[in-house]
């Protein structure tokens, strides 16, 4: 899912080769409609936006639905999409209104309304799907339409409304193709985004042409694209070698990302900052064998984050001990503060305080083919059962019952990784340690929860860095999570594909409209 900031600096490692002229970049004819292959191991869960809060899903929904906002390249404030105009009316942060652009039409070709957007929030929140992404609306209390006009109406101030508006939970779907109180199960879809869904497998390959009836921020709706979807990175890297995919993104194997040159002519490098992290989830509820949080503390004396980062990722992710990653507001090192190295003694002392037996059993579950899942699964297992003190049960979960499986409490612990939702903290705050975390952590803290809140009252988000300091200093002392590490994004493309600079960045979206034949 899911994942804030300032405007994290893009890099494209690999630039247009020395000497090749301005007219030469530019798509031949011949190219013009050839279509660009793309190949991730994001699995998509749902095509229905009210079911689906992940990476996988959200970058499909990025490019086949619109929302009232989006973000441009790089940017840190959200921009009209589907939006003509949206401002807050008020000084307190509670009335939030909109004015939808003319001509926008769906496939059936009636034109879109406030009542379709109105329809799209309220589904959400009605629907409530364990998997979906109703959480993110948690201060929005009512919608009203009215011709070309939608207001929402917030329970408490929010200045973050906006930024999740921009994001997959805002696609407006037809009000009269999807059924208001389920989701939608067919493989088609009903959006206004850049490009229309021609066809979809499931696990295997979605195909995307560019809608001609397309109006938004996007000047250019893109080449045709096919999206094909690997159940690891290993069979990922072998299919961009082997040739069958023009780019690899989401997840490249670490062995692969170390050896990346951007010397080597045979192909494009993109490398940029991310705000992606990847944390350790624990069950705080009673019936959890990691209920106190006297054990959860001694599990944080036995992580050697450097460790897993050199040896599981090859060194191309960096160490986390925080929350908050690396570049946003609100960054601290809480983790490294109170737990800055392996301890076995020290998690020892704690287990004889909580007066429980060694060593603790516990469950461990990771998600099948994403990254080095297997690998990282194996290394923490080791690493926590240093000393005898813990035993672990690993297992992994295909994508989709992994979801199932943390929202249903069937696991004491799993891992994660977090892309975030939009450029701003806060979309670490509510969805990760929150009373109603997307996580199901089960974990509350009327002090975390309150100092969330207090945050969104800030327009100026530059002031949310106490509160945000604060909350970390909690979450460690607590411990409902363990940061492990936070990842730099890889691009790789064959040489003549242009535009990968501009596919993934810290804003969350997913832009295959950005890509072209060069």
């Amino acid at each position: 899912m899911r994942s804030v900031r300032m405007r994290i600096l893009v890099t494209l490692l690999v630039l247009a080769i020395v000497g090749i002229g301005g007219w030469q970049l530019l798509p031949s004819q011949e190219n013009k409609n050839k279509t660009i292959t793309v190949g991730t191991t994001d699995a998509v869960t749902s095509l229905d936006p009210a079911g689906a809060y992940d990476a996988g899903s959200w970058a499909l929904f990025n490019n086949i639905f619109q929302s009232l906002l989006t973000f441009e390249p790089g940017g840190v404030q959200p921009v009209p999409d589907a939006a003509q105009s949206c401002d807050f009316t008020d000084s307190g942060l509670r009335t939030y209104r909109c004015v939808i652009r003319d001509g926008i039409t769906f496939p059936s070709g009636r034109t879109m309304t406030a009542e379709d957007v109105k329809f799209s929030f309220d589904r959400v929140k009605k629907i409530n799907s364990d998997v979906g992404p109703a959480s993110l609306f948690s201060t929005l209390s009512s919608v009203t339409a009215s011709g070309k006009t939608v207001t929402f109406h917030l329970s408490s101030p929010d200045a973050t409304f906006p930024y999740k508006v921009a994001t997959g939970a805002g696609s407006i779907v037809d009000k009269d193709k999807y059924p208001a109180n389920g989701l939608r199960t067919d493989n088609s879809v009903d959006g206004t985004g850049p490009y229309r869904l021609t066809s979809y497998a499931k696990g295997k390959q979605a195909s995307l042409q560019p809608n001609a009836d397309y109006k938004g921020d996007i000047s250019d709706s893109g080449r045709p694209v096919k999206l094909d979807y690997y159940t690891d990175s290993a069979k990922l890297s072998s299919a961009y070698k082997a040739k069958q995919i023009d780019v690899a993104t989401r997840t490249l194997p670490p062995a692969m990302v170390s050896k990346l040159s951007p010397s080597d002519p045979d192909q494009r490098v993109t490398e940029s900052d991310s705000a992606e992290t990847r944390n350790l989830y624990f069950d705080t509820r009673k019936n959890s064998a990691l209920r106190d949080v006297l054990v959860r503390r001694a599990l944080a004396w036995l992580i050697d984050r450097e460790k897993l980062a050199a040896t599981v990722y090859d060194g191309t992710v960096e160490p986390l001990y925080s929350l908050i990653p690396t570049g946003l507001t609100g960054h601290t090192t809480s983790f490294f503060d109170q737990y800055p190295t392996q301890n076995v003694d020290k998690a020892k002392a704690l287990l004889q305080q909580a007066g429980v037996s060694t060593p603790v059993e516990f469950t461990f579950g990771y998600g099948i083919g994403h990254g080095a899942g297997a690998e990282e699964a194996a290394a923490l297992k080791k690493q926590l059962e240093a000393g005898g003190l813990f035993k672990v049960d690993v297992k992994g979960y295909e994508w989709t019952d992994f979801q199932k499986s943390w929202a249903t409490g069937k696991m004491d612990a799993w891992a994660v990784g977090w892309v975030a939702d939009y450029p701003d903290p806060d979309t670490f705050g509510a969805s990760l340690v929150g009373s109603d975390s997307v996580m199901s952590t089960g974990y509350s803290n009327k002090a975390v929860d309150g100092l969330i809140q207090d945050s969104q009252k800030y327009a100026d988000r530059a002031r949310v860095d106490a509160d945000f300091r604060t909350i970390q200093t909690d979450v460690a002392n607590d411990v409902p999570l363990i940061p492990l590490w936070q990842r730099t994004d890889y691009v790789v493309s064959s040489e003549d594909v242009g535009g990968t600079q501009y596919l993934t960045d810290s804003t969350g979206l997913f832009r295959l409209w950005s890509l072209d034949w060069i």
